[in-house]
């Protein structure tokens, strides 16, 4: 009983949410994963990860549980524009940037869409946020701009035009960064006359 109790706490402290590789790293044995995984103290919720059953994300449940997933991966396009509260679209699918040599994970929850960057692009611009117990990791607002001109076709081109807008004349992201990011993805010579008519 005070394995399990252990094990339960551990799950506490560590936002509810654990991988199996950590509870061996911890000292814990398989043997008091699969006791307290019977007594439906926690449940699986995908290969290797394992969430206490009265526990609940509060804030940004489904990128939280992406991220989680997809260890590699980044929060892009619509969900990061959603994230950084510059779009009243709401994504259907959580976007993670992977690496153009990277396997696309399988997750059946939440709903994910995989994007293939250059490993150029993927690994700029790369911002870590908090929330609540966790860690995620999104495009800062800049690089999230360009990354949805350079993929304006799936997105929609009224969609990112105003959110390009509402970057800089709510959020306050300087134009400079914008273009920093926008050679990189090569979309500048697309961004640099919009910008212009909003300056």
């Amino acid at each position: 009983m005070n394995k399990k109790q252990d094990l339960i706490n551990f799950f506490q402290s560590n936002g509810g949410i654990v991988r199996f590789s950590t509870i061996l790293k911890a000292g814990f044995h398989s043997d008091s994963i699969n006791s307290i995984l019977k007594d439906k103290k926690i449940r699986k919720i995908a290969r290797g990860l394992y969430m206490l059953n009265d526990y609940q994300i509060r804030e940004y449940p489904d990128l939280v549980m992406a991220s989680f997933q997809a260890q590699r991966g980044i929060i892009c396009l619509l969900s990061a524009l959603s994230f950084h509260e510059v779009t009243i679209e709401i994504p259907k699918f959580v976007d993670i940037a992977i690496s153009r040599n990277t396997h696309a994970y399988k997750i059946q929850y939440p709903p994910v869409k995989f994007y293939h960057f250059d490993s150029k692009s993927w690994k700029v611009g790369i911002e870590e946020h908090i929330v609540g117990d966790y860690k995620i990791r999104v495009y800062s607002l800049a690089k999230t701009i360009a990354d949805c001109f350079k993929f304006r076709n799936r997105i929609g081109m009224n969609v990112v035009r105003e959110s390009l807008k509402t970057a800089v004349t709510e959020k306050h992201v300087k134009p400079t960064e914008i273009m920093k990011y926008a050679k990189i993805c090569r979309v500048d010579n697309i961004i640099k006359p919009i910008l212009e008519t909003i300056l």
